[in-house]
């Protein structure tokens, strides 16, 4: 998967954006001057769909300056509890996006479930140790998997290895990571014999190899939600780059990278 969109996505997106994502947006644009940052925490596994889709609304939008900080959703979740700066969160776990739903910092009508996504295996492209599957994952002397406390993929992977009965085989070689981008790194330098991840930041690398997909019902559901912080400093223009991205411009991108739409 090549991480630059074509040069005919770019424009579609920008004609759609400057046709308007609605009245207030239109109005912002044409009569504000004022240069504006947005901050938006979002899920590691998005980085590259989030980065093509930031360049192309900031060619529509010249007085707004979208920031990303990019980590696992957990730890992101727990620096807007605790007072971080925020505009738009996006989470790779609906059970951290209700949090804040639940404290108060994000309204239940400014959120939405946005996109859905698969766990896989990965390992190195040699792949010595022969695994084909998760239930060979005892074969390995390093399983890389995402913390479970802030990485929801690690969470999600632990949920898989307990429903074949691997994880009490497999626990004391796993190698933690800060999030699902380090998994795939480890995976990456062969200083793992394997390591789990989202279909998504698999498909941005040709130096592993996908070996399988878990069965969806071994897990949680991957939802992506996203939602405008109550707080934010620049709300509206906040809440119109959260409406961007549900447009159909928006999800054929995050498609191109292999997210599947929530709903």
């Amino acid at each position: 998967m090549k991480k630059s969109r074509t040069f005919m996505t770019s424009l579609l997106l920008a004609g759609s954006i400057l046709a308007g994502c609605g009245h207030n947006d239109a109005k912002t644009t044409a009569t504000s001057t004022e240069q504006i940052e947005l901050t938006i925490s979002a899920a590691a596994s998005l980085q590259d769909a989030l980065t093509d889709l930031a360049k192309t609304y900031e060619d529509a939008h010249k007085n707004v300056k979208i920031t990303y900080n990019f980590g696992g959703s957990g730890a992101l979740q727990q620096q807007i509890s605790q007072g971080a700066p925020v505009d738009v969160f996006f989470s790779a776990a609906e059970d951290k996006f209700d949090t804040l739903v639940d404290e108060g910092d994000i309204d239940k009508k400014d959120g939405t479930d946005l996109l859905a996504n698969e766990l896989v295996l990965v390992t190195p492209t040699a792949n010595d140790k022969k695994i084909d599957s998760f239930e060979d994952l005892p074969k390995a002397d390093k399983v890389a998997l995402g913390t479970p406390d802030s990485v929801p993929a690690g969470q999600y992977g632990i949920e898989t290895l307990k429903s074949i009965d691997v994880w009490t085989k497999i626990k004391a070689n796993i190698v933690y990571a800060k999030d699902v981008r380090q998994v795939l790194t480890y995976a990456e330098t062969s200083n793992v014999d394997a390591g789990i991840v989202y279909k998504t930041d698999a498909l941005t690398s040709d130096k592993i190899k996908i070996v399988a997909t878990a069965d969806e019902k071994s897990h949680t559901p991957i939802i992506y939600p996203v939602g405008v912080l109550k707080n934010s400093k620049h709300f509206d223009e906040a809440d119109t780059f959260y409406r961007f991205l549900q447009s159909d411009d928006a999800m054929k991108v995050f498609q191109d990278y292999g997210f599947k739409g929530a709903n």
